[in-house]
C-alpha cells in the first residue's frame, strides 16, 4: 500500500458566469467549490520540512477564482470544474489527481445541494 497526500480547500464561494437558462445568463451566480488535490508524497515529513515539499493551499483557491477567465460564460459547471483541474495540473507537475465539487447556490429551493463532482487523473 502506498501513501498519498491530499490538499483541500472546502466550501469556497465564488461568483462565476455560468448557466444555460435565461435567468442565469449575463450575470454571475454564486458557486460553492471544494477542491481536493492528490500530490506526490515524500517518504517523510519532519518538523523542518520545507514548504516547497508540499503545495500552497492558496493555489487551489486561485484556480477557482482569479485563474477563471474574466468575462467568459461557462454554459456548464462541468466546464468550470474542468478549467480548475487543468489550471492545477499546469501549475504543478506533482499534482497527480484533482477532484472538484461544485454546488450551484442560486437554484437551491430548500437548502439542497445541487451540483457536480469531477475527478480527473493526470493524463
Amino acid at each position: 500500500m502506498s501513501d498519498s497526500l491530499h490538499l483541500e480547500v472546502a466550501d469556497f464561494e465564488h461568483d462565476v458566469l455560468t448557466g444555460i437558462y435565461s435567468e442565469e445568463t449575463g450575470k454571475p451566480q454564486p458557486l460553492r467549490i471544494t477542491i481536493s488535490v492528490r500530490l506526490t508524497v515524500l517518504n517523510h515529513y519532519g518538523p523542518d520540512t520545507a514548504l516547497d515539499a508540499s503545495k500552497n493551499y492558496m493555489d487551489l483557491k486561485f484556480a477557482a477564482s482569479d485563474a477563471l477567465p474574466e468575462g467568459v460564460h461557462f454554459k456548464l459547471i462541468e466546464a468550470v470544474a474542468d478549467h480548475i483541474c487543468e489550471t492545477l495540473f499546469v501549475q504543478d507537475r506533482r499534482v497527480e489527481a484533482v477532484t472538484v465539487k461544485i454546488v450551484k447556490l442560486a437554484i437551491a429551493e430548500a437548502g439542497e445541494k445541487i451540483g457536480i463532482t469531477l475527478h480527473r487523473e493526470r493524463r
